[in-house]
């Protein structure tokens, strides 16, 4: 592992040398607020331009990882609303399996996650109630179905964000912003430990220089042959 990281760290460096000093600089500045302590998960939305709105939102407010659940919808990026926010977010993707919901969970539950459907229940709790120091994922549901059963029934608590009108619920790009902020507000004024690791940091800087970088692979292959002949 230390190895690993050595020679990310070196390869990173290396990739560097091809980037402009703004779009280093930029990398240092946003690389500093990103998380894994928060990440969302979507499940079977197939609206994109909500779905973009809230890939747009969770790059806004520093969140590293979403998971996307396509249980017979695939999820489709519109360009006009994410802006290109997806290029700096790990995406991961479930859609092997007959039910892709319980494949989620199990794996966000392994890594320590709470799994937190954003939705009312009879054993909800307030959106400024919610407790933060554990990891949590946030599961959204589509606009007209909401959470499927499976979502419900394994998720580990219910949140509700407050509201005031008639209208029975916000979107779910308006509800994502809104939990976003909060939860990532409170974080930032915390004591918790929100950050990402040194190895994540690193991972996370060379995606996003292979993301502006023009045939980025032909430079990995020279930087990699020059390691392999130290």
């Amino acid at each position: 592992m230390k190895n690993d990281l050595i020679y990310k760290k070196a390869l990173y460096k290396y990739l560097s040398q091809h980037l402009t000093s703004n779009k280093l600089k930029k990398f240092r500045e946003i690389i500093q607020y990103r998380t894994k302590h928060v990440t969302v998960i979507l499940e079977n939305i197939y609206q994109s331009h909500n779905a973009s709105a809230v890939l747009r939102s969770c790059d806004c407010f520093g969140i590293l990882d979403v998971h996307i659940i396509e249980n017979g919808y695939s999820f489709q990026v519109s360009k006009d609303i994410a802006l290109g926010s997806n290029k700096w977010l790990n995406l991961h993707h479930y859609r092997e399996k007959d039910n892709n919901t319980l494949s989620c969970f199990k794996k966000l539950k392994d890594d320590g996650y709470r799994i937190i459907a954003t939705t009312p229940h009879t054993n909800d709790c307030l959106l400024q109630d919610l407790p933060i120091y554990d990891k949590m994922a946030f599961v959204f549901g589509t606009e007209l179905e909401g959470l499927s059963k499976e979502a419900l029934d394994h998720s580990d608590e219910f949140v509700r964000i407050p509201m005031f009108g008639f209208t029975e619920s916000y979107n779910i790009s308006v509800s994502a912003a809104i939990l976003l902020y909060d939860i990532i507000s409170r974080l930032h004024s915390s004591v918790i430990d929100w950050q990402i690791s040194k190895e994540d940091e690193i991972e996370t800087l060379i995606s996003w220089a292979r993301n502006v970088l023009k045939k980025p692979e032909l430079l990995e292959q020279k930087f990699l042959n020059c390691w392999l002949e130290q």
